[in-house]
């Protein structure tokens, strides 16, 4: 057999090079096309329902439901990703003292916010488009937490009304906004959430001016021009897509807000006592120290790291709410211990929808509840009322 025979009797079949033709445009960066970087390695399959232990068994199943560029949106952290890093490195430098003696069973988590019992410290922190990650979105959402008697806050940038949010189930929601530099926007926002019935003001002040490197670098995001819709403005002309739609904040928004709001004002995003004192001076009726998980202000500090700077200089004068990296009922203690009066938890919630939809959700919320009962159990608190400094050592660097 000549050599021209030997090639054809061991090249490629027809069935073989159509198969990889359709492969090699499969992964085109021309046709957008998505890629799977998370193979299952050893596990060879995903944990099912009932055997989700804790928040991160969530994780990889959200990951392998939603498009690839909604899991970056969710996990992705401003410009290197040292914040966001940062914030779950924090929780590593704040060691919980057991001193036992109590069931946990008999723990009470309950509390008390603006007036309002809360049957936990832990909330559901503002989160953007969650329809992306399941057909019901914030809908699913708000049953799940109000199943749980869970606070929730809902996100400005939602994708579904506040009110309707709100005819979903009966219980507590606050309003995330993102203030307008026109006054009448932002009127029109707080009105419509004040009449459905938010409980509270979030008004995030963080996040000015953040881009994404994760982004820069994904075929899906940078690759073939999105379509831009009648609702949604194009990116910004620059390459890290940064946009100057809030560099314009200053302390005076507080003052323009405070006749829109019936109900009580938070500030998200504080990250020193200074900017705490100047929350008071502007009439904030609550704090929420934040670097919004990570995708602010790189190189910055972890909440967790500031929360006790900021709960002095307030001094006991309004409410001191944390989120950003918080993934453990354990987490939440830790935050308690250090002052906080409740704990926000994003990320996770997001990951219980994405996996399971509503009932994802509540079991996210369950476990981060059970985690917390056994951590104050453990710590000798019976209630969220005996939680102090003391039951926590720091050694932040």
């Amino acid at each position: 057999m000549g050599k021209v025979e030997q090639l054809w009797r061991h090249g490629l079949s027809r069935r073989q090079a159509l198969a990889g033709l359709v492969s090699f445009l499969a992964s085109s960066p021309l046709l957008n096309a998505q890629r799977d970087p998370w193979p299952l390695g050893p596990h060879r399959r995903f944990l099912g329902f009932d055997e989700m232990r804790d928040v991160f068994d969530f994780e990889p199943l959200f990951r392998a439901n939603v498009p690839l560029s909604v899991y970056d949106y969710t996990a992705h952290g401003t410009e290197s990703e040292f914040t966001l890093y940062r914030n779950r490195d924090a929780f590593d430098w704040v060691r919980l003292i057991g001193s036992g003696g109590v069931n946990p069973s008999d723990v009470d988590t309950s509390t008390e916010l603006f007036g309002h019992r809360m049957a936990s410290p832990i909330m559901l922190a503002p989160t953007a488009r969650q329809r992306d990650l399941h057909p019901d979105g914030e809908l699913g959402m708000h049953r799940a937490a109000t199943t749980t008697s869970t606070t929730m806050i809902v996100s400005n940038v939602s994708s579904f009304p506040f009110p309707r949010i709100a005819d979903a189930a009966d219980g507590p929601l606050w309003f995330q906004r993102y203030a307008t530099r026109e006054l009448e926007p932002n009127r029109v926002a707080l009105d419509a959430a004040q009449e459905a019935g938010a409980q509270t003001i979030v008004v995030t002040i963080d996040q000015q001016a953040s881009y994404y490197e994760r982004d820069l670098h994904v075929r899906h995001l940078g690759g073939a021009p999105r379509q831009v819709s009648r609702r949604t403005r194009p990116d910004p002309p620059n390459p890290y897509r940064v946009g100057a739609g809030r560099l314009w904040y200053e302390w005076q928004l507080f003052d323009d807000l405070r006749p829109l709001c019936e109900v009580p004002m938070l500030a998200k995003g504080i990250l020193t006592g200074a900017g705490a004192k100047k929350c008071l001076d502007h009439g904030v009726d609550g704090i929420i120290v934040s670097n919004h998980g990570g995708r602010a202000l790189d190189y910055g500090p972890s909440s967790l790291e500031v929360l006790e700077e900021v709960v002095e200089a307030v001094g006991g004068q309004v409410p001191v709410l944390i989120d950003s990296g918080f993934r453990r009922g354990s987490d939440a203690l830790k935050a308690l211990a250090l002052g906080a009066d409740a704990v926000c938890f994003g990320r996770a919630s997001r990951w219980g929808l994405g996996a399971f939809g509503e009932p994802g959700a509540q079991k996210v919320i369950d476990i981060l509840n059970a985690e917390l009962k056994q951590a104050m159990a453990t710590a000798g608190c019976a209630s969220v009322a005996e939680i102090d400094r003391s039951i926590v050592t720091t050694s932040f660097p």
